[in-house]
């Protein structure tokens, strides 16, 4: 009842119960970019002085590529230039099923103006942080791999002497 009401919905995810029959699937690339499609929010990894950093950036999903836009001096700007890790992740706590996606590549920073305004066109949203975030970064993928989790479930009947599976 707690979930179905919203209970529930300021903790932290994972909280969930380790499925009893976990499905374990590698996903394709053409299904890691249908999936990535279906987001705008997704995370930044990237490597400064201080250590590691991963940051919530809104980003679009271009034709091979992503696209995030930042503030010039903000963390995620540090990126253009490097190797990053991007991550896209959808989880269920309640079904304890979910998919992640990864991608990895060289992110660039976008100086010309066409191509800036057609970014800016093409944004689905403004972005959450607020403020000027004129800096586009794309990344193209040089690998990108992906995972689903699903659960098997099972209930008793009064037919059967085990598990049977819906």
């Amino acid at each position: 009842m707690a979930e179905l009401t919203g209970g529930t919905a300021d903790l932290p995810s994972g909280t969930g119960r380790a499925p009893y029959h976990p499905q374990f699937t590698e996903l394709g690339a053409g299904e890691c970019r249908r999936l990535l499609g279906t987001h705008g929010v997704g995370r930044v990894g990237i490597s400064t002085p201080e250590g590691p950093l991963i940051l919530p950036v809104n980003y679009t999903l271009l034709e091979n590529a992503i696209a995030f836009r930042t503030a010039p001096n903000a963390p995620p700007a540090a990126a253009a230039g490097n190797r990053i890790a991007f991550e896209v992740d959808r989880m269920d706590d309640a079904l304890s099923q979910g998919w992640s996606v990864l991608l990895v590549g060289v992110a660039r920073a976008v100086t010309d103006i066409g191509q800036v305004s057609l970014l800016d066109k093409k944004a689905l949203s403004l972005p959450w942080a607020g403020g000027n975030r004129s800096l586009w970064i794309t990344v193209i993928p040089t690998q990108i791999t992906g995972r689903r989790i699903a659960a098997r479930n099972t209930h008793f009947s009064s037919t059967t002497t085990g598990p049977e599976l819906q």
